[in-house]
């Protein structure tokens, strides 16, 4: 039975009768989760919870993660409470234009918000990133007698999080990896958006986390903040399994009509049900958004405690500067987000070579030269390493060392434990792109991630989420397009160039050769507002001789002009990306062998080319050659942007078949030969006009 104190019930009551004002004043949101689950927060936020609302970005604070998302009220009315720099009017103005207090949180808009939520179960699997970034940080730069990274990452999970297939590939991991310091708060309220959660969802919870290796708590009344205190002490406690604490409330609690019904979930109580919930805690039906002095005298002790937690710590790194300067200022810089001089000194230039490679071994090899000198790129595969060519050598397996079987070493070497950089993220292709925006968001850490490019598919919705927060993360695609060969279709990727092209504020990169690949590589570490995706090939392509060819450091451009016609006159405009643009190349001379002149257009990057002036656009492409033909070995989707309504594109519209890579280009018509029949015919076509 609940022993709360008056305090903490006023506290408590003001979570909720502030959220349920702020929805009802919007006439949209979700009143239910804060009115349910604002004891367990209450708990977490006032007696655990090492933040300090004067300075959100202190680096050793606790992480907290809202992961159902819909409950943002819950969110807003702690981070006003507790005396982040969010006003009492953003409060009133929940969900309308030009507030920071959207319907979602977001990352990057309201001060405290450490991601962006909604879509469900991606709080949750960011959440596993945030912890293993705490885990390597830690062990890269603790010492036995300077302990400088030390906190813990929480999280409010729904029925809905734990739904969804995301959640179980990152507890998986999580629970894998031994992140002890990695603790969930599960609002167990048995109800959904359309009705009981039996309808759908009646498998044993507990059971299936204890299978995942988590430690699993009961809290069976959502109320007694006794209990839920135990259960945190409890799970701090724990160093080696992360914690589900499950705990039963009730949805809408105290709304007389409401309560335990769907119709809590999603939508305002309505005005008298506002006033009779209020009635029903305790507390004050007006005026609305009514705060009473003690309570909110008391959540802003979190401003002393905050600033008493930050200046402790400053101490403690002050002493650790002195004792090991070197480590403390490369951690300084990594929290900043910065990189050593000449960090890009050991990047390879490549000889030109006909026979070429691919360009996934040549950005295995640049990554490692890169990740030789920046000390926070850490990273993996979906399980194909050896496929994606993106091991980082001798840099060691990211793995808690308890789990190494003997004196093995793991294996690319190094050894095991949380300082090693590689990641082993297993065939979790959604949970591995969701972590890696929590690495980049908990700051320090540079990640990159690995799978074929078709399955960035399964990735997709952590991919938009961190081009929505504009978060730093490499995404290495290799195996970009019907040249996977024998493998067929399934694994070919035809329409995912358009797919990833078409997401806001990520930028792709398809590089034409080695050389390109080794820019493509600098840009994405230089790119800091957003994400990037490295499209690669698996077959090899030419490594094109510069001397006869524009330098690939015109890959910052996005487009450039390859190689030009005559008195840069030409009749037509070839313009291909990645392992096309061998074929534009050969396609050139064979038209020049009838006196028909080509620009060549390598375009690795549209986003990068869109963000040009216009000056440098139309020099690339002048409106007033009208002839262009496109060459892509994917979708014609957008392309019509570049080649204008006179132009062509030279695509495939369906999907490939098994049978050698060559053998492919061949009977789809990636030939040179079919360039330069494409480009006669358009020729043709344009003298007819």
């Amino acid at each position: 039975m609940s022993t709360n104190s008056q305090l903490d019930q006023l506290s408590i009551n003001t979570i909720r009768a502030l959220s349920i004002d702020a929805v009802q004043k919007a006439n949209s949101g979700h009143p239910g989760l804060p009115l349910g689950a604002a004891p367990m927060a209450y708990t977490l936020w006032t007696r655990f919870l090492k933040h300090n609302p004067a300075n959100p970005k202190w680096y050793d604070r606790d992480r907290f993660i809202l992961s159902g998302g819909h409950g943002s009220m819950l969110l807003y009315s702690l981070l006003y409470l507790t005396g982040y720099d969010l006003s009492f009017d953003e409060i009133k103005n929940f969900r309308q234009w030009g507030s920071i207090t959207p319907g979602h949180p977001e990352h990057g808009l309201t001060p405290g918000v450490e991601v962006t939520t909604g879509p469900l179960g991606q709080g949750f699997a960011n959440g596993v990133g945030f912890a293993i970034a705490e885990a390597y940080l830690a062990a890269r730069y603790n010492r036995p007698d300077h302990e400088i990274v030390n906190h813990f990452t929480y999280g409010l999970v729904t029925d809905g999080d734990l739904m969804e297939g995301v959640s179980s590939e990152a507890a998986s991991l999580g629970g894998h990896l031994k992140l002890g310091k990695l603790i969930y708060l599960y609002d167990d309220n048995k109800i959904t958006l359309s009705g009981a959660t039996h309808l759908a969802f009646t498998e044993d919870v507990a059971t299936r986390f204890e299978a995942y290796d988590w430690q699993v708590l009961r809290v069976n009344d959502g109320n007694d903040l006794n209990a839920i205190q135990a259960a945190l002490e409890t799970a701090r406690d724990e160093t080696e399994r992360p914690s589900l604490i499950i705990v039963r409330t009730h949805i809408g609690y105290g709304s007389p009509h409401k309560q335990d019904t769907f119709e809590a979930h999603g939508s305002p109580l309505g005005v008298e049900e506002v006033k009779l919930t209020k009635k029903k805690l305790g507390y004050p039906e007006e005026p609305a958004f009514y705060i009473p002095g003690e309570a909110l005298e008391h959540f802003r002790e979190a401003l002393e405690k905050g600033s008493a937690w930050e200046k402790e710590w400053d101490a403690k790194f002050q002493a650790y500067a002195a004792a090991y300067p070197e480590p403390a200022r490369e951690f300084q810089m990594i929290m900043r987000g910065e990189k050593p001089e000449n960090w890009d000194a050991d990047i390879p230039t490549f000889n030109a070579d006909a026979k070429g490679i691919s360009t996934r071994v040549a950005g295995g090899q640049v990554l490692n030269a890169i990740a030789k000198n920046v000390p926070n790129i850490i990273g993996g595969s979906a399980d194909l390493d050896p496929s994606t060519m993106t091991a980082l050598k001798g840099m060691g397996d990211f793995e808690p060392a308890a789990s190494a079987p003997g004196d093995e070493q793991g294996s690319v070497g190094g050894g095991w434990s949380f300082a090693g950089r590689n990641i082993h993220f297993g065939v979790r292709e959604h949970a591995m792109g969701a972590a890696a925006s929590g690495m980049a968001l908990h700051g320090g850490i540079l990640p990159f991630t690995a799978t074929f490019f078709t399955f960035s598919d399964y990735m997709r919705p952590a991919i938009r989420l961190a081009a929505l927060m504009g978060v730093h993360v490499i995404y290495v695609f290799t195996h970009d397009s019907i040249a996977l060969g024998e493998d067929g279709p399934t694994h070919q990727p035809v329409e995912h160039l358009a797919a990833m092209r078409a997401i806001p504020n990520l930028s792709l990169i398809r590089p034409a050769d080695a050389n390109e690949t080794a820019v493509a590589w600098r840009v994405a570490v230089e790119n800091a507002h957003n994400p990037t995706a490295l499209v690669f090939t698996r077959q090899n392509v030419p490594t094109l001789d510069r001397s006869e060819y524009a330098s690939a450091e015109n890959l910052v451009r996005g487009a450039y002009i390859l190689s030009d016609a005559p008195n840069a006159k030409p009749n037509i405009i070839l313009i291909a990306t990645g392992s096309e643009v061998q074929l534009i190349v050969g396609a050139q001379k064979e038209l020049a062998k009838e006196n028909i002149h080509a620009r060549l257009v390598s375009m690795p990057s549209w986003d990068l080319f869109d963000a040009q002036s216009k000056e440098y656009r139309d020099s690339v492409l002048p409106p007033n050659v009208r002839a262009r033909l496109a060459v892509e070995a994917g979708i014609a989707q957008g392309w019509s942007k570049y080649v204008g309504d006179q132009g062509a594109v030279l695509s495939i519209e369906h999907y490939g078949a098994s049978a050698p890579y060559h053998v492919l280009f061949e009977k789809f018509g990636f030939t040179v030969e079919n360039v330069v029949a494409h480009a006669k015919k358009l020729l043709s076509e344009s003298n007819d006009a």
